[in-house]
């Protein structure tokens, strides 16, 4: 919201300094990112931590288009 760079809200922290990023991923993150894997033809790990499933899903999403704004 707001004005800004698109991507660049300043709230955003970057998540390997997330207090709880070393904690194991949520469903919601493992339900999503086994979709993105699928579309992508990859195969993540099942033990990943919130951080690592934070950025394999940015990653992901720019892979495969999913979650641009269009």
């Amino acid at each position: 919201m707001g004005a800004g760079a698109p991507g660049d809200n300043g709230t955003e922290k970057d998540p390997a300094e997330w207090v709880t990023g070393d904690e194991p991923m949520t469903g919601a993150q493992k339900s999503y990112l086994d979709t993105l894997a699928r579309e992508a033809g990859e195969t993540l790990p099942a033990d990943l931590t919130k951080a690592e499933a934070s950025e394999h899903i940015d990653r992901l999403q720019a892979q495969t288009g999913r979650g641009q704004n269009s």
